[in-house]
C-alpha cells in the first residue's frame, strides 16, 4: 500500500527552527497534492500547509511568513520548513498525500503519515 517515511520532529526553543520531511513510497500512480497538518491536545487536526501538484502553496494565517512547505518530485518528498516557532505550534505534526492507486482515471484518494510531534518549549 502507500507508505509514509517522516522525520525531523523533536524539541526546539521559542524562536528556533526545524524542518518536517516526507517521503512518500508503495503503490500508487501519481501524487497530486501535499500537505502538513497538525492536531494539538484536545483541538481538531487543522490544515498548516499545502502544495499543489503544480507548486502552488497555502498556509494557514498563523504560520504564513514563517513557514515554507516544498516539494522534492523525483523523491515524491514534502518538506516544511519551519522557523520563528512559538509554544502555540506545539502539536503533532501529519504528512498527507492525495494520490491515485492505479492510473489517473482512478481519481484521487487521501493517505497519511504516523505523525510525529514538534514541541516548542524552553
Amino acid at each position: 500500500q502507500v507508505q509514509f517515511a517522516e522525520s525531523g520532529g523533536g524539541l526546539v526553543q521559542p524562536g528556533g527552527s526545524l524542518r518536517l520531511s516526507c517521503t512518500v513510497s508503495g503503490s500508487f500512480f501519481s501524487i497530486y497534492a501535499m500537505a502538513w497538518y497538525r492536531q494539538a491536545p484536545g483541538k481538531q487536526r487543522e490544515l498548516v500547509a499545502s502544495i499543489q501538484q503544480g507548486g502552488s502553496t497555502h498556509y494557514v494565517d498563523s504560520v504564513k511568513g514563517r513557514f515554507t512547505i516544498s516539494r522534492d518530485y523525483a523523491k515524491n518528498t514534502v518538506y516544511l520548513q519551519m522557523g520563528s516557532l512559538k509554544p502555540e505550534d506545539t502539536a503533532v505534526y501529519y504528512c498527507n498525500a492525495e494520490v491515485s492507486r492505479y492510473s489517473d482515471a482512478d481519481g484521487a484518494i487521501d493517505f497519511w503519515g504516523q505523525g510525529n510531534q514538534v514541541t516548542v518549549s524552553t
